[in-house]
């Protein structure tokens, strides 16, 4: 049996883990220092912007288009396996664009969209004022509707996955810190923790922000800096039309519906200082309030129940998502650094690492 370890059970970590479960000839271990789903998994919206980003080639419109398929069969597959309701929203994503050089740029997309294969729709403001009375759409010059692409709830969703990975035989070591990480002489690696070790043939370091002092032990440098991101909570009357209750965005704020009238906005994009520090500005976050009122003027009427914040961790200096084998240490492998995307590209990444981890001649 070949041992992996996996370092970190965000939902990168558990992902991972429960596409692994299904590769035969592997045991697998997932170790984690908080006792639950907590750190930037537990603070997200979820919202999985897929067809309707920007980008259109190359590894990043890829890891988008894998995760946005695999998401549609991977949320009931869980729901089976965990006799569970994971809160999906299937009804897409719509994006207010009153620049007119964000709306030429959005027309362009939908060419692009639908040699791809997907739709991709571009809505008139009358359009917007007929689907969705409850937004303000004096100042839209249109919207651009992704009924593709999905929200989902990362919470929910990344304890189902730990629950589903377990069914299958996978092993979960809670509120287990990292001390040392070792090379041992025989190509295996040894994770030690305050009161434990364990041996591994593969290692997965999954553990966010947390990934840098992983590498570090085996002299491997790694420049991730947090970024933090404030929301905030409302709950009240369903706006708008109940049928029909698509994630909204604008200028970067989001807008999620939930379920009976509760809703998330967000989020604060907040930078470390000079000395790497990061504190929740509220001017910031008045700042995402006022936007969202200002496209959707019923949230003023409903009643915040929740304000939370979370850092996200994103790579200095190169491409975010870190996927890749830690430099001279072949059998230990990055999965980290995914900066605002971690929900949205957790599938793709399972399925990028899959066929160098599994055991030579096994197949999925």
């Amino acid at each position: 049996m070949t041992q992996i370890l996996i370092i970190g059970a965000g939902v990168i970590g558990a992902t991972i883990a429960y596409e692994l479960s299904s590769v035969a000839e592997v045991e697998i271990t997932v170790i984690d220092r908080t006792p639950g789903v907590q750190g930037c998994t537990s603070a997200a919206l979820g919202v999985l912007m897929g067809c309707i980003s920007q980008k259109t080639k190359g590894r990043a419109w890829q890891m988008r288009q894998t995760s946005i398929r695999r998401y549609d069969t991977l949320i009931p597959e869980l729901e089976a396996l965990c006799e569970r309701e994971i809160p999906y929203n299937r009804q897409g994503i719509l994006m207010l664009c009153s620049d007119e050089k964000q709306w030429q740029q959005k027309q362009k997309l939908a060419e692009t969209r639908q040699k791809q294969g997907w739709d991709l729709q571009l809505w008139s403001r009358e359009t917007l004022q007929e689907r969705c009375p409850h937004l303000m759409v004096e100042g839209c010059l249109g919207a651009v509707y992704s009924p593709q692409d999905r929200q989902v709830h990362p919470q929910i969703l990344t304890e189902c996955l730990i629950q589903a990975a377990q069914l299958r035989g996978v092993r979960f070591e809670f509120g287990e810190e990292v001390v040392n990480l070792v090379a041992e002489d025989d190509g295996g690696y040894t994770v030690q923790t305050a009161s434990q070790a364990w041996q591994g043939d593969r290692v997965i370091i999954a553990a966010g922000l947390g990934s840098p002092f992983l590498a570090q032990y085996l002299q491997s440098p790694l420049d991730i800096r947090p970024v933090l991101g404030q929301a905030i909570a409302y709950e009240g009357e369903i706006l708008g039309d109940p049928e029909f209750q698509p994630v909204i965005t604008s200028g970067d704020v989001h807008l999620v519906p939930l379920e009976a009238g509760r809703y998330w906005v967000g989020a604060t994009v907040e930078f470390p200082d000079e000395e790497g520090e990061v504190m929740a500005d509220e001017q910031l976050l008045n700042g995402v309030i006022e936007a969202a009122i200002g496209f959707c003027p019923g949230l003023q009427h409903l009643n915040i129940t929740q304000q939370w914040s979370g850092l996200r961790p994103r790579p200095h200096n190169q491409p975010a998502p870190i996927i890749r084998q830690l430099p001279g240490h072949e059998q230990v492998w990055l999965a980290t650094g995914h900066y605002r995307n971690g929900v949205l590209l957790a599938p793709a990444t399972a399925q990028i690492l899959i066929p160098f981890l599994q055991p030579q001649g096994v197949k999925l």
